[in-house]
């Protein structure tokens, strides 16, 4: 055996070990020595690594292979991987940045029932997104306004604040919705644009009164004479 294939096989092996900090050295070996053979293990990995730390450096190590060995099969498990899989995938496909990859972000991935999927989509797609397509990106982020908790609605305003200026038409179509929960988000993504060191959540909660507000009969506001 060459020592470049022990090399590759020592690698392999590190990845599954039961050690986090073997799996963590084999990792940063397959990023320092790329190798093709090191693609399907580390893609593989990523899909089961309880340890985030882990994932990270497996996810640096894919940036370190040829885009045009990893994205291929980034892709294919993105389209066909466990959630923790595509979530992890597309992860990486926004570290790689390599546009090839913009046709597996589908208005179902960025619908995706997986908080942690779509918010991976969400990333990735402002991205990849190629030039001249970022208001239909705006457009179908848009249909997620109001979704999940504090940290899916910040994940997906940082997204479509990232877009720059061409989500702001959308974001004032969306203020006027009637769903209350998306009209508050899109005045607080607004706020956001504007102020980027704004706090979310204190933007989110004053978009809420002002959705309130918007709601009252004239007159209403302050409550009613006595």
């Amino acid at each position: 055996m060459s020592g470049e294939t022990a090399g590759v096989v020592r690698v392999l092996r590190g990845l599954e070990s039961g050690s986090s900090s073997a799996r963590l050295r084999a990792a940063l070996e397959a990023g320092s020595g790329p190798d093709p053979g090191f693609v399907g293990k580390l893609v593989e990995r990523c899909a089961v690594e309880p340890e985030f730390f882990v994932r990270e450096m497996l996810t640096w190590a894919l940036t370190r292979q040829t885009a045009a060995t990893t994205v291929p099969v980034l892709v294919g498990e993105v389209r066909s991987g466990s959630a923790r899989a595509r979530s992890q995938a597309l992860h990486t496909l926004s570290k790689i940045g390599d546009r090839r990859a913009w046709t597996v972000i589908t208005p179902a991935l960025l619908s995706d029932a997986d908080d942690d999927v779509a918010r991976s989509a969400w990333r990735a797609a402002v991205v990849l997104v190629p030039e001249g397509e970022e208001h239909g990106l705006a457009l179908g982020l848009a249909t997620q306004l109001g979704r999940g908790g504090h940290e899916t609605q910040l994940s997906l305003s940082r997204a479509l604040v990232a877009l720059g200026e061409t989500v702001l038409p959308v974001l004032g179509a969306a203020v006027s919705d009637p769903d209350p929960r998306v009209g508050a988000h899109a005045i607080a993504t607004e706020r956001l644009w504007h102020d980027p060191d704004a706090g979310f959540a204190s933007a989110v909660e004053e978009a809420k009164r002002a959705v309130a507000l918007r709601g009252r009969p004239e007159g209403a506001v302050g409550g009613a004479d006595r």
